[in-house]
């Protein structure tokens, strides 16, 4: 097999029997949908969706020092996280620029796991090994030894409850613990990019095919169907997700990109980043240079990443991501926008699509919000 033929998934088999239309992505083959995105979508809003992560880096740290090692190499203040916990945060270089958004989970004391986005998970894990020097902890490339599986949307408590006697109702957002799903040994976890309430499951890849099939009889009833990353990215962008290689790059910090609150600067001792990464936080203070913005078309026409925002003949951002929103029912976008812009409801900005310049509504993000 060569390097360059895309990486499978341990439920490879099961999307292709589904009929999904299968994607490159990250150097994975990938399930892009399996029938209408739209459908699956809005079952993600009103049922439940049923999705193949494995593609993910699980990367584990472990030892006495993983803690310290990781308050070194990522901006938040690991240390602080529970057992059983998990936080959303950042890996910067030097510069203050975004290697990767990450979640990381504590497993245990003395154990994390570092869950990066495929296409930046060898970076991560090379970033993570080379900071460990002169710590006592060990960093683990586990991106063999899970799968992972979610289920996402409002059914999908009674559905993963239907199958686990773990307690599910004192499982909070953002907490992880082990269990058994449908008799398979997993780390369940309430964590999604989808906007809704949901799980993901990490098991062992031998375990994936079992669990996706009961977990597809449990959800039957309550309209569960399979989703792929199609639908993934219309739901995240609804959610006011940022993704990365769009709304965060190595050329923005997490300032730049609105996400400042995930630094921590009074956590004990240096990290990487740290200098460059106050310096960012006066900048923005003082004078952000462009803010991350929702835009809603008044037509129908849908804008994409890389499209120039406009206004009074000047353009004044730049589109990060767009896609037509089902819960919507219009086109909508993520921009980085000039402050003079910024603000929700500021009259005529537009996207140039082509030549034409389209009229869109300047917005807070998220689009949506679900009811609690």
């Amino acid at each position: 097999m060569s390097s360059t033929e895309p990486r499978r998934t341990a439920l490879d088999a099961v999307h292709r029997a589904l009929g999904a239309t299968m994607t490159d992505f990250a150097g994975w083959d990938m399930p892009l949908r399996y029938g209408s995105e739209r459908d699956e979508h809005n079952a993600v809003r009103t049922r439940a969706g049923l999705f193949d992560l494995s593609h993910m880096g699980e990367i584990t740290v472990t030892g006495p020092q993983a803690a310290a090692l990781l308050n070194h190499a990522l901006v938040g203040n690991i240390a602080s996280v529970g057992v059983g916990r998990a936080r959303y945060t950042m890996i910067c270089q030097e510069d203050g620029g975004i290697l990767d958004d990450l979640i990381v989970y504590r497993l245990a004391e003395t154990e994390y796991m570092v869950v990066a986005n495929a296409s930046n998970a060898q970076t991560v894990l090379d970033a993570l090994t080379e900071r460990a020097a002169g710590f006592d902890a060990e960093v683990r490339d586990d991106r063999d030894a899970y799968a992972l599986l979610a289920v996402q949307g409002p059914e999908s408590p009674a559905i993963v409850k239907s199958l686990t006697d773990a307690d599910l109702d004192g499982l909070k957002y953002y907490a992880g613990l082990p269990g058994t799903v449908a008799g398979v040994p997993a780390l369940i976890a309430r964590t999604g990019y989808t906007g809704e309430d949901g799980f993901e499951l990490f098991v062992k890849p031998e375990h994936a095919v079992e669990l996706w099939q009961a977990l597809t009889r449990a959800g039957e009833a309550a309209g569960l169907v399979p989703c792929g990353l199609s639908c993934r990215d219309t739901l995240r962008l609804e959610a006011g997700m940022p993704l990365y290689g769009n709304e965060l790059s190595t050329s923005l910090t997490p300032f730049d990109a609105g996400l400042g609150r995930v630094v921590k600067f009074e956590k004990e001792g240096d990290f990487v980043g740290r200098t460059a990464l106050a310096r960012a936080a006066e900048r923005a203070a003082a004078d952000p240079p462009r803010v991350l913005v929702g835009l809603v078309a008044e037509g129908r026409r849908v804008p994409r990443a890389g499209y120039p925002v406009v206004a009074d003949g000047a353009v004044v951002g730049e589109v990060t991501s767009g896609a037509p929103s089902p819960t919507l029912g219009r086109p909508i976008a993520m921009a980085y926008v000039d402050a003079a812009h910024a603000a929700p409801g500021t009259a005529g900005v537009g996207v140039d699509i082509r030549g034409s310049h389209e009229p869109y509504e300047v917005v807070a993000l998220p689009f949506y919000k679900r009811q609690k």
